[in-house]
């Protein structure tokens, strides 16, 4: 925890601020007290996002229902103004390691019987946020902490306003993608709509990582694309789980959300232990709160920063219900800048510095995932590896200067491709499906993983290959054998039998479209071709933030029905779709369309792939989307 700055309230609504948490993309993080001596967290909104309306809308129907979530395994909402200048929320304080920190950091994979209590008490907790109309979108090791009385869940929430604003195209900055790579759902890997489903999969994913200290999918060292990947299309890594978990984390872990189990029948099918936890992590949080404890009876602070120039006030342990552990009165309001003296200022530094990491742990309650990280004060990235520090990157035989995401146009030119591909790396042994290509060509967008069959440090050789995704559907056959020859940092020739090309280095994870792309835009009126009904004919493009292989692009179209002499009539018809990016360079560049089955009609048409442009002209950008064939581009203006 830091102290205040300069620029920090000293109060929020009805909360005294005590020093701050750290600040994610979303906004900043502060411990609080209540005027009842109560600890809470205090999360408080970015200007830029507070200044968009729709944001606005978004995060007050979410508070809203955050409000009605309760339950064992949930802290509370205790405040919020989501109309004021600054929206915040409150939320009550978890004392308690996260689940990161315990398996990751100090005692390893945890025994079955705590795995098994661990995966009732997240159901239930989940049961409770699903039934108040909320799907988490962010379960990780991470976001659990561990109590005396059970496994709290933080980060629930709000992420729904963080989507509308991502698919407003407003919010540009990287982690615009909800969602942690190593424990993401399928649905979540590839854009779909969220349901409560997804979370039972994170579950499986999390409950993995509990029991043997990895992620089943692997983790971010290895590539968020590929970690991605095979969230989507390969089974987990399953290997040193034990048997009697098998069961329960495979059914969670179906790639088809309805073959997975609801959390009610999880939670009344799994046995729990009490005490749940082994003793020496029961030591352990009893050592946190005792020095806690200790702390406040001798210096009537919480932990806060010294010599701050701001105002701290008392604080104490927090039950899992977050009510107070035995806490005292809360200490006298100072006059601003002025600063409370600790009567042990050597214990209050150590005291402080050990507090850090909980309390930081503490404060993410209820945020969503671009709050800052409760054991770091960094923006959630995903997982590290189980130890405090990174994990080490996986053995294998692929030069460095090969691995990343690779692109190149085989048909037509850079500037207007009518065929092109994309190859990521990740490092692997000879063997390995370590190698991830995708292919656009005019009505069709392949993607697949390629076999390592030898590297040296100028060349590396694919042998076969598995299609993964078709569009459309049982359209793509395997990629052939590939050869790829280095010629610079940045540039390496393809071949695959008598087809050649050059790639050049591409941006690989979860955000590869560009800035400039992001938002809605609007066709540019055409009355020399449209006349007096102009105003009836409309397209709209969205380019939302994601990886290669998700929908990114979503168009709607809207034009009169003809009659059958070919008039226009007063009835109007509405066209839906989607397209999956597959590549990021130069240019955009998105497979063919794939219908919407909730806005489509028989006279609508899907089009083919198409390749995006920024340009700018007559004072503004313009978006160009070209066809994969000679035609001249769809031109479109950003909506204001």
């Amino acid at each position: 925890m830091e102290p205040l700055n300069a620029e920090d309230p000293e109060r929020i609504g009805p909360f005294r601020l005590i020093g701050r948490l750290g600040v994610g993309g979303m906004g900043r993080v502060f411990l609080a007290r209540s005027a009842g001596g109560r600890t809470v967290a205090v999360k408080v909104v970015h200007a830029e996002l507070a200044s968009q309306d729709e944001f606005r809308r978004r995060f007050a129907r979410e508070v809203a229902a955050l409000e009605r979530v309760g339950g064992t395994g949930t802290a509370p909402v205790l405040g919020s103004d989501t109309g004021a200048e600054a929206p915040w929320v409150a939320v009550g304080y978890v004392p308690g390691p996260s689940l990161r920190a315990v398996v990751g950091d100090a005692h390893g994979p945890l025994p079955t019987e705590t795995v098994r209590t661990l995966a009732a008490g997240l159901a239930r907790a989940l049961g409770h946020i699903h039934a108040a109309g909320l799907v988490h979108r962010d379960l990780k090791p991470s976001n659990v902490l561990l109590t005396v009385d059970g496994p709290q869940l933080i980060d629930f929430g709000i992420a729904r306003a963080l989507d509308t604003v991502a698919e407003g195209g407003n919010l540009t900055t990287t982690g615009a993608v909800v969602g942690s790579p190593g424990f993401m759902s399928p649905e979540q890997v590839r854009g779909e709509r969220l349901t409560p489903a997804s979370d039972v999969f994170c579950l499986g994913s999390v409950l993995v990582y509990a029991a043997t200290g990895r992620a089943p999918f692997g983790t971010a060292d290895s590539g968020v694309h590929a970690t991605m990947f095979r969230i989507a299309h390969d089974e987990p890594d399953l290997t040193g789980l034990p048997p009697e978990l098998s069961g329960l984390i495979r059914a969670c872990l179906a790639k088809d959300p309805a073959a997975r189990p609801a959390t009610d029948e999880l939670v009344g099918t799994l046995p729990v232990a009490d005490p749940w936890l082994p003793a020496d992590v029961l030591a352990r949080l009893g050592r946190h709160a005792a020095r806690l404890l200790e702390a406040e009876a001798g210096t009537g602070a919480a932990p806060g920063a010294e010599g701050s120039g701001r105002t701290a006030s008392g604080g104490a342990g927090r039950t899992a219900s977050g009510e107070p552990a035995g806490a005292p009165a809360p200490a006298p309001a100072h006059p601003t800048g002025s600063t409370v003296t600790p009567s042990r200022p050597r214990r209050r530094r150590a005291l402080l510095a050990a507090l850090t990491t909980l309390a930081v742990a503490a404060a993410a309650t209820a945020a969503y995932t671009l709050w800052p990280g409760p054991a770091t004060g960094t923006e959630g990235k995903g997982e590290r590896g189980t130890g405090g520090t990174a994990a080490p990157a996986p053995a294998g035989i692929v030069p460095t200067a090969f691995l990343g995401a690779w692109e190149g146009v085989l048909q037509g030119g850079e500037d207007h491709p009518r065929e092109t591909a994309r190859i990521e790396i990740t490092q692997g042994p000879a063997g390995a499906k370590n190698a991830v290509y995708t292919q656009v060509s005019e009505n069709r967008l392949c993607m697949g993983r390629s076999r390592l069959v030898s590297a040296d440090e100028d060349k590396v050789v694919y042998g076969e290959s598995d299609v993964t995704t078709s569009v459309p559907a049982a359209r793509c056959t395997p990629a052939a054998h590939q050869t790829l020859a280095l010629r610079s940092p940045d540039v390496l020739e393809w071949t695959s039998g008598a087809a050649k090309a050059t790639f050049r280095k591409a941006p690989t994870g979860t955000s590869v479209v560009p800035a400039r792309f992001l938002g809605e835009w609007q066709n540019v009126p055409r009355p020399e071709v449209y006349g007096d009904q102009d105003g009836r004919y409309g397209t709209w493009v969205t380019v939302t933030q994601g990886p290669v292989g998700t929908r990114v692009v979503r168009f709607r179209d809207v034009f009169p029905r003809l009659d059958e002499e070919g008039a226009p009539t007063p009835e109007t018809v509405s066209c839906g779709s989607t397209a999956v990016l597959g590549g990021s360079g130069n240019l955009l560049v998105v497979g063919p369309q794939v219908r919407d089955q909730g806005a489509w009609d028989p006279e609508c048409a899907e089009n083919g792939s198409s390749y995006l442009q920024v340009v700018r002209g007559k004072g503004e950008d313009r978006l160009l989307v070209y066809p994969m064939v000679d035609a001249e581009p769809g031109e479109y203006q950003r909506r204001s």
